[in-house]
Formats: C-alpha cells, sequence, structure tokens
C-alpha cells in the first residue's frame, strides 16, 4: 500500500454514490417508500436495502482482494436477502446513511492502494477470478443500474426528480 492518497476518477464516482443515493430518496413519503409501482418486483426501501446489503459485500470482497492473496468471494442470493431479511421493515435514512460511510470508508483504503493493488484478484465462486480494479468498477455500476430503476419508481409514483448518476 502506498503512502500517498491516490486520485482516482473511478473512486471519485464510488464516494460520490452516497450523496446521489440520499438525493434520489429525498422527500419520499413512507408510504411512496413500501410502494411497489414497478419496473422490477422491488419497492424502493428493498431497492435501497439491497443497494447496501450489496455495497457491504462488495467492501468485504475488496478488503479481502487487498489483504489476502486470491481469496475466495462468495455469491450471495438477493433475493433471499430481500425476502428473509425483512428488507421492506428496513428504515431507507439509516440504509442511506450506512451506505454513505461505507464508501468514505472504502475510498480511504482505496486511495492509499497502490497499482499493483489495484490488479490483486479474489477468485468469485460464480465469475470467477475479479480484480480489485473490476470490484470497484461492479460497485460504481450498480448503483448507477438501481438508480434508473429508483428514478422510474419514483416517477411511476407521480414523485419523481431529476435523475443523477455517478457519471455525471
Amino acid at each position: 500500500m502506498s503512502d500517498e492518497r491516490r486520485a482516482d476518477p473511478l473512486i471519485d464516482r464510488y464516494v460520490a454514490g452516497g450523496p446521489l443515493l440520499a438525493y434520489a430518496v429525498s422527500s419520499l413519503s413512507h408510504e411512496h417508500a413500501l410502494a411497489k409501482p414497478g419496473p422490477g418486483d422491488w419497492s424502493i426501501a428493498e431497492l435501497v436495502t439491497h443497494l447496501v446489503d450489496s455495497d457491504l459485500v462488495l467492501a468485504d470482497r475488496m478488503k479481502r482482494v487487498i489483504a489476502e492473496n486470491e481469496p475466495t468471494l462468495l455469491a450471495f442470493d438477493e433475493n433471499a436477502w430481500i425476502e428473509r431479511l425483512d428488507a421492506q421493515a428496513m428504515p431507507i435514512e439509516e440504509a442511506v446513511n450506512l451506505f454513505t460511510a461505507n464508501r468514505h470508508w472504502m475510498a480511504r483504503i482505496l486511495r492509499r492502494c497502490s497499482q499493483a493493488d489495484f490488479a490483486r484478484a479474489g477468485i468469485h465462486s460464480e465469475r470467477g477470478r475479479l480484480t480489485l480494479a473490476e470490484l470497484l468498477s461492479v460497485a460504481v455500476n450498480h448503483l448507477d443500474h438501481h438508480l434508473y430503476f429508483l428514478y422510474a419508481k419514483r416517477a411511476n409514483l407521480g414523485t419523481a426528480v431529476p435523475p443523477r448518476y455517478t457519471a455525471q
């Protein structure tokens, strides 16, 4: 790991995800957060819970790749997590705060990594070999992918806000 703090546009996009998620769910009523207007089967509350769960899993995978030699990175069943962990009951504000704090914490770690660290890899139980750089890219793109659905759900509820993504 480097003693220098690295400037990297992808890490900047990663850390910007917290405020983007907070914006995307701003001013939603509890009823709107629990509604299931489509697209997709999840409510906005479930979608946000999925985002924080996935982000915590991705952070764990990134830490393992940085710290361990070719660790095993386990897949998880996102639908089972939504159903069995009662995602619908989780407070959106707490989920967004955890998502934001996790990304800030991980950005500190990532900015201290060397180029060689970004080439380190783990072995995913379904997807095979994944480097730290690929895992970071997955995290950034995963948020943007789900923000698209979140904004569409808001529009279908009549609570649209102008969309913002990490690429902007």
